[in-house]
């Protein structure tokens, strides 16, 4: 988990002076037993630290004023172990910045039948206290996970592992430069969007450089990194017959690794974590850098294509979750359909860009024609992914909030593309292809996606909740009828809020 060992959790126990300072004290050592057993499960991502009872409006404040200033501090676990007036909770809730989750336990696990006393009562109070606090989060309409379990239990470990996840990607968007090589593609909408509002809303800051910029850094790329990256093409990759050395494209490959480290120079230069190309905007290139593309989204760096910044940052976010866990993400495109009954089907695919963390096989260094862009034949990676189940995500503008959209989808095994050599899956929506198809359609989703098999729905629930951005998700259980309920009821509550607001 060291990709997070830089992160850490608050752990704020809520508890008050009415029973006395002794039981502070046996709640500040429940407290601290309890921190110590969570970071010595193992099952954690994140390091939780305690930082102590809560006992008034003044401690409650100063607490979360703390871990707003907090560069290490991600998200703040509160509970209730006694009853804590939730009134004094409301300075500090209405100062907190970072997400937050409740924990709903307790210290036992069971209660004590022959010995519980009304000592033991007033100390354990979580099922009292932990509904107070519930009351004035909900009053206050403050945003957060809820979490209800034994601290022990592997589920409740699971539930509090995936918020940390998610809360080390929103602080981690709360920098994030999208670098954009040309803008937007010409004409399309639904990959364009506010930048302003995504910048106060999701921490994405966008900026657009013309392709001569990056041009000016591929020309003072030498033959040595070139010599280099080739050796690591040979080493983690096939090659195709026609890219080794002494092949008829050779040069294509050389190309295509001299903008890959142009690229890559480029976005450390600027701080960059996501970035969008565009073939429009090729002047001074070789070819459309898709092997860049591809290998730089298996490093993190979130891509878009077409100028697609909102679907850049979401992979970025994504594939900061899922560090360190099975499966792999990718940018994605919906491609082309295939009707088959109840096994009918989309092909994911991009004319180049398909993450290779998602590959089934060793993927093929190829150079092929492409017959948009008008340039040289580009390299890419070729490969179909392996089966399984992942989520599929993207964020669009509706002009008065950002809708996030999800899709669980079964990949599943696709036949061969002798003729169209990119990489590629082929997934069917949940519940089924018409209702999954039909329901992501109605929602305004994108043709861009950003996918992952190690995330699951919860993932982006946690951080729909945390954004405060429109969630809408279509899985199993979603039928039309009540998927255009849905977004119905959704319109009419952000007019109003916005009315009210």
């Amino acid at each position: 988990m060291k990709a997070f060992e830089n992160f850490e959790v608050w752990f704020v126990t809520g508890a008050q002076l009415l029973y006395g300072g002794d039981a502070v004290v046996a709640v500040d050592a429940h407290s601290n037993e309890m921190v110590k057993g969570l970071n010595d499960s193992g099952k954690l991502p994140v390091k939780v630290v305690y930082k102590g009872t809560v006992n008034s409006s003044a401690e409650v404040s100063a607490t979360f004023k703390a871990a707003n200033n907090d560069k290490k501090c991600i998200g703040v676990i509160t509970w209730m172990h006694t009853f804590s007036p939730a009134k004094m909770w409301i300075h500090g809730l209405q100062e907190l910045k970072k997400p937050m989750l409740h924990l709903h336990t307790q210290f036992n696990k069971e209660i004590p039948w022959d010995t519980m006393d009304m000592d033991f009562m007033n100390l354990n109070q979580s099922a009292h206290g932990d509904r107070e606090f519930g009351f004035i989060n909900a009053r206050m309409r403050r945003p957060r996970k809820v979490v209800v379990g034994y601290w022990q239990d592997a589920n409740t470990l699971a539930r509090i592992a995936v918020w940390m996840r998610v809360a080390a990607a929103w602080a981690d968007a709360q920098d994030m430069v999208v670098v954009r090589f040309g803008d937007n593609m010409n004409n399309v909408a639904v990959t364009d969007g506010d930048k302003v509002e995504a910048e106060m809303r999701l921490g994405y800051h966008v900026d657009e450089y013309p392709i001569g910029k990056l041009v000016a850094v591929m020309n003072k790329v030498t033959e040595a990194e070139i010599a280099a990256m080739l050796k690591t093409y040979e080493a983690e990759y096939i090659l195709a017959d026609n890219v080794k050395e002494g092949g008829k494209d050779r040069q294509r490959l050389v190309e295509a690794a001299r903008e890959e480290i142009a690229i890559r120079k480029f976005l450390e230069s600027k701080g960059a974590k996501a970035f969008t190309t565009s073939f429009d905007e090729l002047e001074g290139l070789d070819q459309l850098p898709g092997l860049a593309s591809q290998r730089l989204m298996a490093e993190g760096y979130g891509f878009g294509a077409e100028g697609d910044w909102k679907t850049a940052a979401l992979c970025r976010t994504m594939w900061f979750m899922g560090q360190g866990l099975e499966g792999g993400c990718s940018f994605l495109e919906d491609y082309t359909l295939n009707f088959d009954g109840e096994k009918s089907s989309i092909l994911q695919a991009h004319m180049l860009e398909v993450c290779p963390l998602i590959a089934e096989n060793k993927p093929r260094l190829e150079v092929h024609p492409l017959g948009i862009g008008g340039k040289n034949d580009p390299a890419r990676l070729v490969f179909t992914t392996k089966p399984g189940t992942g989520v599929a995500a993207t964020i669009v503008d509706m002009g008065n909030r950002f809708r996030m959209i999800v899709n669980q989808v079964d990949c599943i095994k696709s036949k061969a593309l002798p003729k169209l050599p990119v990489a590629s899956a082929l997934w069917i929506p949940q519940p089924n292809f018409e209702i999954g198809a039909g329901a992501w359609i109605l929602a305004g989703g994108t043709h861009h996606s950003s996918f992952s098999f190690a995330l699951t729905q919860e993932y982006l629930e946690d951080y729909a909740e945390i954004a405060g951005i429109e969630l809408v998700v279509i899985d199993k259980d979603t039928t039309i009828s009540n998927f255009k309920k849905e977004l119905r009821m959704n319109d009419v509550y952000y007019m109003l809020n916005k009315a009210l607001s």
